[in-house]
């Protein structure tokens, strides 16, 4: 299962408990730091990778909005405050949602499949979602090597770890981008930049030896020419 790491950030101590206690609701979401201001953030930041900050606005000393107008990269952001007249300002930053206190568990939840939704939009581009018995597993696509078909089931080799998943290879190629995978043989898809050499009917790619269809052959050498001048 995908774990989408959080920070909260409320100076009262109430409000961090609650929002604490709703990410343990919620099965995928890993609470991994509590700060009470910002600045205490800012130091867990640059120490800390995390997907959602939960980031209270009117806290004293730096408010939560005027910290943000300092920061370039953020994570997903879902705001947290008792006064509903910050929301419009908020948005201007890469705030996804903005709960008004006090907040109910349906509202949070709401929110957060919120942030999921955008980020698996995001993330459908660079990388591979594949079922491995009840989890989810994230598989970013450049780390892929090569994808062989069998039976019932593919075997994805990346650069280090192997995966078995029910599919056929006709479907995993449908959602793979067609200029970086290319199908060798009836049952090996590889990635096209990852491929080190081609000699007699057989792919090369670091320690693997893949077995090159005779049908296939000069689509296969013209691509991986074509590719190599890029």
């Amino acid at each position: 299962m995908i774990i989408l790491k959080c920070l909260i950030v409320d100076d009262e101590p109430l409000a961090r408990e609650a929002i604490k206690g709703y990410c343990h609701e919620i099965s995928y979401l890993e609470v991994i730091g509590v700060c009470k201001n910002v600045r205490q953030a800012q130091t867990f930041l640059q120490e800390n990778y995390i997907d959602i900050l939960f980031l209270d606005i009117q806290m004293p000393i730096i408010t939560g909005i005027e910290w943000l107008k300092t920061q370039k990269d953020t994570p997903a952001i879902i705001m947290t405050t008792a006064y509903s007249e910050y929301a419009l300002e908020s948005y201007d930053f890469n705030v996804i949602d903005y709960l008004v206190k006090p907040i109910s568990f349906e509202r949070f939840k709401q929110s957060v499949e919120k942030v999921c939704n955008l980020m698996y939009e995001k993330t459908l581009e660079s990388h591979l979602f594949i079922k491995q018995d009840k989890e989810i597993k994230k598989v970013k696509l450049s780390n892929i090597l090569y994808i062989e078909a069998q039976q019932n089931y593919v075997k994805i080799v990346t650069i280090d770890e192997t995966l078995i998943t029910h599919s056929t290879l006709k479907g995993i190629k449908a959602l793979l981008p067609e200029k970086d995978f290319i199908k060798i043989h009836k049952s090996f898809l590889v990635a096209l930049h990852k491929i080190d050499k081609i000699l007699d009917n057989k792919v090369f790619i670091r320690e693997h030896i893949l077995p090159l269809s005779i049908r296939l052959k000069k689509e296969v050498t013209t691509k991986v020419k074509s590719n190599k001048h890029h």
